[in-house]
């Protein structure tokens, strides 16, 4: 007995399609999966196992084996639990198989047989869009996220056992419409109106602001400049839709996604620590994750306290400033991530010029007299 879902992957910030392939044969009891799994999808055998027997179905004692096609491309997360459930249920023969080819799969099982959210759900539901998919069937917390790509039906489910009755037709679930909605208010705390004096320094962001310009703040500590780089994105206009899902596709795949807003529609602000290592800031890992410089795509990339940083580190940021993208070469693979962002530096005199600037009086040169 064979049976197939479709599901979706996550590879760099893109979203891809996987076609989950469940079959059942006579032999001794196994349970196997295939297809370049990382441990949280091999893990995935014993939460099918217990959610499948808790949601009031029998789990079978067949030779079972589960391919996540493509196979060459090595698979992460537990994305896959609802689909391998319900593949292995479709073998069995209790779901309709022409109802599950319209929709795609994506969710982790929790051993009672619930539904619990995953990441990278916007950019799957893209994958799906392209994919010419009817819909998507997902987690009830990753609905709201999935809603911003519209001609894409949204089907929030909270258990196995109410996908399987939608996938059969005994229970109906409202689809969720595309919702682009942000926020009137911005989300920022600080603003730079709060800034009083500095004028110099103001003027210098603005022109960067409008110019789309890096820039570089020198001064004693006290003086503002981390104050001031904080509020320099109020300054920058919002983004635009196709803006913001981009952004918000980037912190989805991370998990950084805020618990309040399914769509991040103002300028990201990065501020990471001067001790971050090369992969922290440009991205990095067996399978290369985002860095700082993508994180802080479309937005702010602030490095306070500048000569503190690693010469290395500094100078991986010469491709993203180019060329607006980074990319990272593993053995697995080579992933292009997007990186264009307004670069603030901040840094202290060196001490030697700041003793020269305490001296009063300047130093006086004795003119020679006439001859």
């Amino acid at each position: 007995m064979l049976a197939k879902a479709e599901s979706n992957g996550v590879l760099g910030v893109e979203g891809y399609l996987i076609q989950v392939e469940v079959d059942l044969s006579k032999g001794l009891p196994a349970f196997n999966i295939v297809g370049l799994p990382d441990v949280a999808v091999k893990e995935a055998k014993e939460r099918v196992r217990a959610a499948i027997k808790n949601s009031g179905y029998q789990f079978p004692i067949k030779r079972i084996t589960v391919n996540l096609a493509p196979a060459d491309i090595k698979k992460e997360g537990a994305t896959f639990d609802l689909p391998i459930a319900v593949g292995m249920l479709s073998a069995m023969g209790f779901i309709d198989e022409k109802r599950l080819e319209e929709f795609t799969l994506i969710g982790e099982l929790s051993l009672d047989g619930e539904i619990r959210g995953v990441k990278g759900v916007l950019a799957m539901a893209l994958a799906a869009k392209e994919g010419a998919k009817k819909g998507i069937i997902l987690p009830k917390e990753n609905a709201k996220e999935a809603s911003l790509i519209g001609g894409l039906e949204i089907i929030p489910v909270e258990s196995l056992k109410e996908t399987i009755g939608y996938l059969n037709g005994d229970i109906s679930i409202k689809g969720l419409k595309t919702s682009f909605e942000p926020k009137a208010a911005s989300r920022f705390k600080v603003d730079f109106s709060d800034v009083k004096g500095q004028q110099h320094a103001k003027r210098a962001l603005e022109v960067a602001a409008a110019g789309g310009h890096n820039l570089i703040m020198v001064g004693p500590p006290g003086s503002g400049k981390t104050m001031l780089a904080k509020r320099f994105p109020t300054i920058l206009p919002s983004l635009t839709k196709e803006e913001a899902i981009e952004v918000t596709k980037i912190f989805s795949v991370v998990g950084g996604l805020p618990k309040t807003d399914n769509l991040i529609a103002e300028p990201p602000f990065r501020s990471p620590h001067h001790t971050t290592s090369n992969a922290g800031l440009i991205g990095g890992g067996r399978i290369p994750k985002p860095g700082e410089v993508t994180l802080a795509h479309n937005g702010v990339l602030f490095l306070d306290e500048l000569p503190e940083f690693k010469k290395s580190v500094l100078e991986v940021l010469r491709q993203p400033l180019e060329e607006g993208e980074v990319t990272i070469s593993r053995a697995l693979t080579t992933l292009n991530y997007p990186a264009r962002f307004t670069l603030i530096g901040a840094l202290n005199p060196c001490p030697f010029i700041t003793k020269m600037q305490m001296k009063t009086p300047p130093f006086i040169t004795k003119k020679r007299a006439p001859a």
